[in-house]
Formats: structure tokens, sequence, C-alpha cells
């Protein structure tokens, strides 16, 4: 008798272990489920953002939109962040979204109210062509944010040293620097040859809402904003023939990094150190501009 209650003893302590360790997996199942879930749901917000960009592009003789985020273009030069203003000449893709406290890490109050987040995204040129709040947003963003996609630097963005051929008139009449068939900085669709659009970035899932297109280099293999980690070591990102993809971080040093950052921009400027760092920026570099100065000539 008393081994069989030692053995039940046994089989009972047995089967709460066993009990435990399914459910334990059934929440990393659940988990896993929901992120993918989320991930999806990114997804398809780039996929749209994406859509839009092609269609005002379509109706405007080909012409991208103004990709730096909370700046209108305005005549005479200069940009002003007030969408009202009668001398817009290039319109922002979104409106100023962000406050004073836009680089405080996790911060709560972003220092604007969340009712001129909301008019931000809708003075935005791509308002009229995907005209829902949620499509701005991942759904693993910092809480309180209302815009976490930007449009990268070379998509009628910021245009950044060795990248464009003449700033005769200001941004809204720059001209990409040409290499062969690469147009460094893109003004229109017709400029995207070589890499094509199926291999040239247009947005990128930051998790966090910061001013203008998301900085990279061009001439330096340092990060200039800071590498996103969003959905699993990797970042969100679009092209500009309107597919969206999860483009996964390789180095070790890459995640890490990007994980000190995350729900913040921290300052950027990030130099790899290792061989698989520098390659994760190479090819993200090279997404961006079409090609890097070291590649062949064409």
């Amino acid at each position: 008798m008393i081994h069989e209650r030692r053995d039940a003893r046994v089989s009972a302590v047995v089967l709460l272990i066993s009990i435990a360790l399914l459910l334990a997996n059934l929440a990393a199942v659940g988990t896993s489920g929901r992120e993918r879930a989320k991930r999806a749901v990114c997804l398809s917000n780039l996929r749209q953002l994406t859509l839009a960009w092609i269609t005002y592009a379509a109706q405007n003789d080909g012409k991208i939109v103004n990709g730096v985020g909370g700046f209108h273009y305005i005549s005479g030069g200069g940009s002003t962040q007030n969408g009202n203003a009668g001398d817009i000449v290039e319109r922002t893709w979104v409106g100023r979204g962000w406050g004073k406290n836009w680089n405080n890490p996790s911060v709560v109050d972003t220092g604007i109210p969340e009712e001129l987040k909301s008019v931000a995204i809708r003075e935005g040129a791509l308002w009229p062509f995907v005209g829902s709040e949620v499509c701005y947003k991942c759904p693993t963003a910092r809480p309180h944010e209302f815009v976490t996609y930007a449009i990268v630097d070379a998509m009628n963005g910021l245009y950044r040293v060795g990248t464009v051929s003449s700033t005769a008139g200001g941004h809204p009449h720059a001209v990409g620097a040409r290499i062969g068939n690469t147009v460094l900085w893109v003004k229109r669709t017709a400029e995207i040859i070589s890499p094509p659009a199926a291999e040239r970035m247009v947005f990128i899932g930051e998790g966090t809402l910061s001013p203008d297109s998301f900085g990279v280099h061009y001439q330096h293999n340092i990060w200039w904003d800071n590498p996103p980690l969003r959905h699993t070591n990797g970042a969100t990102v679009s092209w500009a023939d309107g597919h969206a993809s999860h483009r996964k971080w390789k180095a070790v040093e890459t995640i890490e990094f990007a994980r000190s950052c995350q729900e913040y921009y921290c300052g950027g400027g990030f130099a790899p150190s290792t061989e698989e760092g520098g390659k994760d920026l190479e090819d993200f570099r090279r997404a961006v501009w079409g090609r890097l100065p070291s590649d062949p000539a064409p």
C-alpha cells in the first residue's frame, strides 16, 4: 500500500508537470500566433500606404509624393508645418504628428494633443487615397502614436550627400544623381529603372514617430537613423511595386542595438563593428538608394 501511494503521488506530480509543460507550450503558440497576426496587419498597412503612394504618382504625372513627413514645401523655398498654408507647392505625405517629447523613451505624453495627431494624418497628401487612421500605425507600436511608418530618404525624402545632381530651387526642384540606369534620389516613378521597383524600398515601420524621412547614408556604412526592431528581430518594409515584406536582421549586434532603441529614437549614428552587422547595413542602404558607391560601375 505504501508503495502504491508513493507511486500514485509520483504519477500525480508527473501529470502536473506534463500539464504545466503543455500549458506553457500552448501559451507560447498563442503568443506566436498573436505576433503573426500583428505582423500581417502591419504588412497590410504598408501595402495600402504604398498603393496610395503609387496612385498619387499616377494622378500627378508620375511625380511621387513628398516623403519628408511633417514638412510641406512652400513657394519661394523652405518648408512649413502648417498644413493650411496657402503657398504649399509640395504637400508632404503626412503632416506633423509629433510633439516636444517625441524623442523621450517610453513616453506617454508625446507633447501634442491626440486630436492634432488625427488632423496631421488628414492634412497629408495620401489621406484621399488611404482614408483610415489605423493604416498609419503598426499594432505593435508605442502607445499614443498615430503614425509609426516613414518614407525612406531616397523616395523624395531628404537628400543626402552624393545623391543629387542639382538642388537649384530647393527640394521641390532637386534632381537625383544618376549612375547608369540607377537614380539615387527619386522624384518620379519613371526614374525607378535599375534595380526594378520590386527592389527599391519606399516605407519602413519604425514603431515610433520621428520627424521627416527615414535617414540613410549613401556614402558611409553608418546607421543614420536606427535600425527598427519590429515583429521578431527585423523590420517591416514596402517596395515601389506595391508589395511589403519583413526584413530580418542577420547580425546579433544589429538586433541588440535595435532592441536598445526599440521604443524611441535614442540618437542614431550606430556604426557596425562586425562583418555581419556591416552586411546588414550595406544591404539596407542598397535597397534604399539602389546601389552603393563601392558597387561596380554599370
